[in-house]
Parts: C-alpha cells; structure tokens; sequence
C-alpha cells in the first residue's frame, strides 16, 4: 500500500467524503437493507493499544443491542477477556449497553444518516499518573 493510501485510511470517515456523497450512501444502504442501520465504527484518534478494524462500515440490525454490538468488535479485534474496550457514540457519550441499536441510531445518527461510533480502551479516559517522588 502506497504512503497516500495508508494516511487515507487512516482519515475519519467524515473527512474522506463529502456530505452529499455520505448522504448518497446511507439512502442506498436504506433502500437495499431497510431492516438494518448503517453505522461507522473508528478507533479513537489517540489510541495506542487497540488495534485498528479491517473495515469501518457495518450494517446492523434495530434489534440487536449495544452489548451485543460491542461483544461482535470484541471478537473483530480479537481481544483478550481482561482488555478493556469502549464504545463512545457520536464521539461524546457511552449509551446503555441494553439499548437497541435502533434506539441508539434514533438519538445519535448523524445528519448524513449514519450513526458514528468510536472505540478506545481504558486507558483514553485516564492518562497513568507518574509515580509520586518524595519531598526534597
């Protein structure tokens, strides 16, 4: 893979694509697959452990819950048992783990129509803080 190909794909979704194009895609999506939801899954931008999806892109059932979801990216990322890994929706929140992805995509989806979800592991929310040293 060529230098230009690899920092595209590192890119977020949203600035790979204009609105009009994403837009365009979700209505496709919709039309083909009425009984499921576009979502774009992306590794937050400042992990460093986790590591990145082979594809972005999901078609997910209503029904189909958030825990669900997050136990599919488990085994996508192959993680082990005791590696944490968070789902942040819309880039700012953690929603319940028992809604339905319908719900999820009803409050959260975005104006181009998909719903954008971010993963990163424990460590995002809380750098390690340096070991104390004693006073002088």
């Amino acid at each position: 893979m060529a230098p230009f190909e690899k920092s595209m794909e590192m890119m977020p979704f949203k600035q790979r694509k204009c609105l009009e194009t994403r837009k365009d895609e979700v209505c496709s999506i919709r039309s083909k697959f009425p009984n499921k939801l576009p979502v774009i899954v992306e590794r937050y931008i400042r992990e460093q452990t986790l590591p990145l999806l082979d594809k972005s892109k999901f078609l997910v059932p209503f029904e189909l819950t958030l825990g669900q979801f997050l136990c599919l990216l488990r085994n996508k990322i192959a993680l082990d048992s005791t590696q944490a890994l968070f789902l942040l929706v819309a880039e700012k929140s953690m929603s319940c783990m028992s809604s339905s992805m319908g719900e999820v995509y009803s409050r959260h989806r975005d104006t181009d129509g998909f719903l954008y979800i971010t993963y990163a592991s424990q460590e995002m929310f809380g750098a390690p803080q340096p070991a104390a040293r004693p006073p002088c």
